[in-house]
């Protein structure tokens, strides 16, 4: 699974777009004014942060573990950092992704939703 092919990914859902709000060198996915999805790298280790459920995020560490950590620089009961080396499935990683969409959207305001569907 590629950074490339994550974001592309993440584009085709609804009223996202991706921005850099804090490093040019860093994509964030958003949807409507939230985040979803930060991609950044460690050394030469690309990796996204995701949003997920507590009780996800645990058993997603412990399935992966190595692989999925605990989400770095964010709340670590609500994001994961996902190594994006092959080590998770692309489609668990493709899972996580629309779920954090998901989970986002969900928190979006009933305006903010409206505006974008």
């Amino acid at each position: 699974m590629t950074e490339k092919k994550l974001i592309e990914r993440g584009l085709a859902y609804p009223g996202t777009s991706l921005r850099y709000p804090f490093d040019p060198d860093m994509p964030v996915l958003f949807v409507g004014s939230r985040m979803f999805a930060l991609f950044h790298a460690n050394g030469d280790k690309p990796r996204v942060n995701l949003k997920t459920s507590p009780d996800e995020a645990w058993l997603q560490r412990e399935s992966y573990p190595g692989s999925v950590l605990p989400g770095y620089h964010m709340n670590k009961k609500h994001w994961n950092t996902v190594l994006l080396d092959g080590s998770v499935p692309e489609p668990v990683v493709l899972e996580m992704l629309e779920a954090s969409y998901r989970l986002v959207w969900a928190k979006l305001t009933r305006a903010e939703r409206d505006a974008i569907e």
